[in-house]
C-alpha cells in the first residue's frame, strides 16, 4: 500500500520543485514544492481512500494540458520552459489605476475663510471634496485618497508629504476663499509659479500660505524667499501637467459653474510645491460673496462642482495619454 501511495503522489506532483503561479481571480494560490514524505504524511488516509483523487488529478492534468480559458478582461497562455519544467501560466493584467490626492483646505483649528453668514470654508471644502471622492470611487477609474476625512488641522507641508507617501499622480486642493471685495464671485483654478499672475492672486496665496500660523511654535512656516526657491525646483514636466489640469478644470466648469474673468491663475502657493506631482488649487467660489456662499452651502451645487471636477480629471488623464481602467 505504501508503494501505491508513492506512485499516486508521483502522478499528482510530477515535479517536486515545480512552482505553480496562477493569475486567476481570487486569493493567490500557494506554491507547491512538496517532498514525497510530506505529501504522503499530509494526505494520509484520504489518499488511500481516493477521496482527493479526482480534484488533485484534475489539477495535475491541468498543468500538462494547454489552458485557453480567460478570466474577465485578462487573457492567459501557457509558455514552454527551456529547462523542461511544466509551463507557467502568464496573463495580461490591467495597468495600475492612477492615484488622485484630494486636499480639502484648512480644518481643525484653522477655519479658513468665514462667509458673510458665518459659514466656515473648512466645512465647505470638506463637503465638496467628499462628494468628489465618492464620484471618483463610483466611476472606478482611479484610486483616490484624501488628506483629511474629518475636521483636523494638517500643516501645508504635511499635505504635500501625504501626496508623495501615497504616490499620487495628481494633487487637487479644494478651497472657497474670501476677498476684500464682496462683489467678486466665481470659481478659479491656480497653479504654482515664482510670481503671482495678478494682485488678487498674490493676496490669495499670502492668505493660504499663512495657514501654518495655526501649527504652533514647533512648526516654522517658510519665508517668501524659500517659497520662491521651492517653486523654481518644480520640474518642467510637472508644470505642464499642472497647467493641463488647470485648463481641464476651466473647460469642465464653463458650461455649468460661474467663473472669474481669466480663471486660470498662478502664484507661489506652498501646498502646490511638489516637484513631481501635477498640482492645482481650485477655488470653488468666494465666501465673501453672498451668492457664492449661498450656492456652496447647497449640496446640489456642490454635486455640480464635483461632477465638473470629475470630467476635468478624465480629460486630464486622457490628454496625458495614460491608460484608464474601467469599472466592472
Amino acid at each position: 500500500m505504501q508503494d501505491g501511495r508513492h506512485r499516486l503522489v508521483d502522478t499528482l506532483f510530477f515535479d517536486q520543485k515545480m512552482h505553480c503561479h496562477l493569475s486567476s481571480p481570487g486569493p493567490p494560490m500557494p506554491v507547491l514544492d512538496p517532498t514525497r514524505r510530506k505529501v504522503t504524511r499530509l494526505l494520509g488516509r484520504s489518499l488511500a481512500t481516493g477521496t482527493l483523487l479526482g480534484p488533485l488529478t484534475a489539477r495535475a492534468e491541468g498543468h500538462r494540458a494547454p489552458h485557453h480559458a480567460t478570466h474577465g478582461a485578462s487573457s492567459h497562455q501557457l509558455t514552454p520552459q527551456a529547462s523542461g519544467r511544466a509551463p507557467a501560466l502568464v496573463g495580461k493584467t490591467a495597468p495600475p489605476r492612477p492615484v488622485i490626492m484630494l486636499d480639502p483646505g484648512h480644518g481643525g483649528k484653522d477655519p479658513g475663510a468665514i462667509g458673510v453668514s458665518g459659514t466656515y470654508e473648512k466645512h465647505i471644502a470638506a463637503a465638496a471634496a467628499q462628494e468628489l471622492y465618492h464620484q471618483i470611487r463610483s466611476a472606478g477609474r482611479y484610486d483616490v485618497v484624501m488628506t483629511r476625512a474629518d475636521d483636523h488641522f494638517i500643516p501645508l507641508e504635511g499635505r504635500v508629504d501625504l501626496a508623495h507617501r501615497h504616490k499620487a499622480q495628481l494633487f487637487i486642493s479644494m478651497h472657497a476663499d474670501a476677498l476684500h471685495d464682496p462683489e467678486v464671485r466665481g470659481a478659479s483654478v491656480y497653479t504654482l509659479s515664482n510670481g503671482a499672475s495678478d494682485a488678487q492672486t498674490a493676496s490669495l496665496a499670502q492668505t493660504e500660505n499663512s495657514a501654518d500660523r495655526f501649527a504652533g511654535p514647533a512648526f516654522h512656516g517658510m519665508s517668501s524667499e524659500v517659497q520662491a526657491i521651492l517653486a523654481s525646483l518644480v520640474n518642467e514636466e510637472t508644470r505642464r501637467g499642472s497647467a493641463h489640469m488647470a485648463a481641464s478644470v476651466v473647460s469642465a466648469f464653463q458650461p455649468r459653474i460661474g467663473l472669474l474673468r481669466h480663471p486660470a491663475r498662478h502664484a507661489a502657493f506652498v501646498v502646490l510645491k511638489s516637484a513631481d506631482i501635477p498640482s492645482v488649487l481650485v477655488e470653488m467660489g468666494f465666501m465673501s460673496n453672498r451668492h457664492d456662499e449661498a450656492a456652496l452651502r447647497q449640496g446640489g451645487y456642490r454635486k455640480q462642482v464635483a461632477t465638473a471636477m470629475s470630467a476635468a480629471i478624465d480629460r486630464y488623464f486622457v490628454g496625458s495619454g495614460m491608460n484608464i481602467a474601467h469599472s466592472g
